[in-house]
């Protein structure tokens, strides 16, 4: 069996006056997220988020269009999804990027993987998903864009 890795991206795309893109997972309806995805083996970090974002939502960008936030989250695997893994994981070690654009916009998602998507404020974004991290993410957005267009 292939395993996955232990070892992902969280890829926040967002709109400069904070509209936050959600996808709805398509093997847990009503489970709210963040593009999301396990870094393939020999993948960079970077290179695994740009794949997953595409994968996800048909956006493709090139290698220097993502922001790298150098943040990571270990969190627990839910036991639900630990089968994925190879026996013995119970962590994940999660990579933070974001995906700044200019305005909302439409996205083909992955129909295997999600069911539906949505743009929200960043502030009913971070209520709205699932994941400790991915709402930890969301919550710092403001300050993080911020800082960066000073």
């Amino acid at each position: 069996m292939n395993y996955k890795q232990p070892v992902s991206v969280l890829v926040l795309v967002h709109t400069i006056d904070l509209q936050v893109l959600l996808l709805q997972r398509a093997d847990r309806p009503g489970f709210w997220q963040s593009v999301t995805g396990s870094q393939d083996p020999g993948e960079t970090l970077a290179e695994t988020a740009r794949r997953e974002l595409a994968e996800e939502t048909g956006i493709v960008v090139g290698p220097d269009v993502l922001v790298d936030w150098k943040l990571q989250n270990l969190y627990e695997i839910y036991p639900h999804w630990r089968s994925r893994y190879a026996p013995g994981v119970t962590h994940n070690t999660e990579h933070v990027y974001a995906l700044p654009l200019p305005a909302m916009r439409d996205v083909v998602l992955a129909p295997r993987e999600h069911l539906a998507w949505q743009w929200l404020p960043w502030r009913e974004a971070a209520d709205r998903v699932f994941s400790w991290s991915n709402a930890e993410a969301i919550r710092q957005l403001p300050l993080r864009v911020a800082v960066r267009d000073e």
